[in-house]
């Protein structure tokens, strides 16, 4: 974003990356209106901040996300950051858990969108920010709900590429791999080129300064990944 006196909607601000972005964002001089369930770190987190103020938001309850848009105000950025995870087989499958996945991962987004981009298209300008992941290119194993959820993000996001081209509404996606944070301490796998939050938010302030749609990191786990996209499935199930 070339203005920094434009005023953000960051979703997802009290942790890991999110965290990151909103010390970045005040350092360059943004008004910053940070959301997210955890109202005493978000406030601790706004209070720490020039020109931040704490909205807490449940992106799970409507009347919540209509409550915190109104409180919000006139937006002219908003960052949809807000993430939940659960590594899940489908041979150990959770229906509870799978849905809050999709919940906070793609509904929310819907529901915080249905609010803000009508107003933004009025006006003629705006930015919207979808923080998806690598896991939305391809199913992947132990990624039930959370996989399915970042893919119907991405999906989300390049059909509002389409379809708000030359209304002055900026989209971005922002597909990152893993980053430490508390979510992926639960796995027990191997992370290749696992981030810190520090690292990733480099990343997606670069993405934020330009009007490039698509921003995948970190390269080349990410090339990796997206090549996997591609390759045929006789070639990816073999075996099984």
């Amino acid at each position: 974003m070339s203005d920094t006196s434009k005023t953000i909607w960051l979703i997802g601000a009290s942790e890991g990356l999110g965290r990151v972005l909103a010390e970045r964002l005040a350092h360059q001089g943004a008004h910053l209106i940070l959301s997210a369930r955890s109202a005493d770190r978000l406030h601790s987190l706004a209070a720490e901040l020039s020109n931040a103020r704490a909205v807490p938001l449940d992106v799970t309850d409507p009347d919540a996300v209509r409550r915190a848009a109104i409180d919000a105000g006139d937006v002219d950025s908003v960052i949809y950051n807000a993430g939940a995870y659960e590594p899940m087989r489908a041979t150990a499958w959770d229906s509870d858990a799978a849905l809050a996945m999709c919940d906070v991962n793609f509904t929310g987004a819907l529901r915080v969108l249905g609010e803000v981009v009508p107003k933004m298209v009025a006006k003629g300008q705006g930015e919207i920010t979808l923080v998806g992941s690598l896991a939305g290119y391809r199913g992947l194993p132990a990624a039930i709900g959370y996989g399915a959820s970042k893919a119907a993000l991405v999906s989300l996001a390049e059909t509002m590429r389409h379809d708000l081209k030359g209304t002055g509404v900026v989209v971005r996606l922002v597909n990152p791999g893993f980053i430490r944070t508390r979510l992926t301490e639960k796995n027990a796998f191997a992370m290749p080129m696992l981030m810190s939050p520090e690292r990733a938010a480099d990343h997606v302030m670069r993405a934020l300064a330009r009007r490039r749609f698509r921003c995948d990191f970190p390269a080349p786990f990410s090339w990796a990944i997206r090549l996997l996209a591609i390759l045929p499935d006789w070639l990816v199930y073999r075996g099984r």
